[in-house]
């Protein structure tokens, strides 16, 4: 997906809240955040990181995805629907994200295997 924010961005733009300023900066951002993450992750040594980096970008790209549920149309739509149901789903994968980073926790050698 980081990949796609450089590739073809009009999509991303959608999401960007007015009032940050010139959405393309904004997509440009988090793809390269997500990519860099990703990178990170790939690496024992840059593992940690890497999930202190997703934990970030997923809480930063957060307004949009409240932007888009917002867009999606009526609140009955399933499409809406869904929307406004993953946003709290992004809570246990920053949650999950932090414990990856910490050195002693289980996610943190999980992500070594």
């Amino acid at each position: 997906m980081g990949l796609l924010h450089l590739v073809v961005p009009k999509p991303f733009e959608r999401l960007i809240p007015g009032f940050l300023g010139p959405a393309r900066f904004w997509v440009a951002i988090s793809g390269v955040a997500e990519m860099a993450s990703g990178a990170f992750l790939l690496r024992p040594a840059t593992q940690r990181a890497g999930a202190w980096a997703a934990a970030a970008t997923l809480v930063g790209v957060f307004p949009g995805n409240i932007k888009m549920a917002l867009d999606a149309g009526p609140p009955e739509s399933v499409w809406s629907t869904v929307l406004w149901l993953r946003l709290p789903l992004q809570i246990p994968l920053v949650i999950w994200a932090i414990r990856c980073a910490m050195p002693s926790s289980p996610g943190h050698a999980a992500l070594r295997s």
